[in-house]
């Protein structure tokens, strides 16, 4: 039994960890992007970017004073039991939504849409957002928050199949010139892409293949694969760098991810996550360890099944 102190505290821990430690996977990235940047403006707030991640580090406070909107992506093992089941689990995320704002401290950003109410802790109505996934033959529960900026970044288009990967090459290119000219990114980021499923689920795909897979992870399908490498390369192909000042270091990585969609459309989302990739993720056992680590693994071989029944592939077993 995983008990809801447990749960609590430890959502507690990785939004400091989300808040202010970069993952290690990113920090590469934006290293080797330093390494090769040519443009004397984007290479110098490259530089800077690196020297906040290490005073931020040091200083145990947020690197960007936007500290984002903090929402969580719970994957639960079928036979997790949980104290108070998930009721519990969502008011103690909540709970440590609320203390960690007040003591990071977080940037209070949820407001009322319309009212424009501030509790002062990031947490009202649909606020922060709880999404699930679950996973077969496991008992642990792994909860991953995610810090994204709310506000740019994404993009929808509704393509057709006749448009084929050109259109989607087009579609890329043109979000990455948008936002870099209209300042609706943080550049370089990781770039998620939503293909196919229906709108809302399209959306979701692009955001979560931004903001939980990690720089260097490839999609499983190497077509796929393939084509995250070319519009990794596009974005980066444009002439603008960091913060978009002239360069190529827009695009740090690019993930997509798909779902099955109408027959008629080929829906895509693009999705820009933050200079700061804030995330971490934390599993708990039901004997009372946790274990902390910065790589979600939300996609599992599970999470991207495609039959009506679930047999683990042998080669997910090797790796596994």
């Amino acid at each position: 039994m995983i008990a809801k102190e447990a749960v609590e505290q430890a959502a507690y821990e990785i939004m400091f960890k989300a808040g202010i430690d970069i993952p290690d996977d990113y920090l590469a990235g934006i290293k080797q992007m330093a390494s090769a940047e040519d443009g004397d403006l984007s290479a110098f707030v490259l530089e800077a970017m690196l020297e906040n991640y290490e005073a931020a580090k040091e200083d145990r406070r947020p690197m960007c004073a936007d500290t984002g909107v903090p929402r969580y992506y719970v994957k639960a093992g079928n036979e997790a039991k949980l104290e108070g089941g998930f009721i519990a689990l969502e008011e103690a995320l909540r709970s440590a939504t609320a203390r960690a704002t007040h003591d990071i401290p977080l940037r209070p950003n949820r407001v009322h849409p319309l009212w424009r109410t501030d509790h002062n802790n990031n947490v009202g109505i649909n606020a922060p957002e709880i999404e699930y996934s679950f996973e077969p033959d496991a008992d642990w529960v792994d909860i991953t928050t995610v810090h994204k900026g709310g506000l740019f970044g994404t993009d929808y288009r509704m393509l057709f199949p006749g448009d084929g990967i050109d259109g989607i090459k087009r579609f890329f290119l043109d979000g990455m010139i948008a936002f870099g000219k209209r300042g609706l990114a943080c550049q370089p980021a990781i770039v998620g892409v939503g293909l196919g499923g229906s709108k809302d689920t399209c959306m979701v795909l692009g955001k979560q293949a931004a903001c939980l897979r990690t720089v260097g992870d490839r999609n499983p399908d190497p077509k796929i694969a393939e084509l995250e490498l070319e519009l990794q390369e596009l974005g980066n192909s444009i002439g603008m760098g960091a913060m978009g000042f002239v360069g190529k270091s827009m695009v740090v990585d690019c993930h997509i991810e798909v779902g099955y969609t109408h027959t008629g459309g080929m829906p895509m989302s693009l999705h820009a996550f933050c200079l700061s990739s804030r995330r971490a993720t934390v599993r708990l056992h039901a004997d009372g360890r946790t274990e902390f680590r910065t790589d979600p693994n939300w996609f599992t071989p599970y999470m991207r099944r495609e039959s009506v029944s679930w047999e683990m592939p042998a080669s997910a077993k090797r790796s596994a």
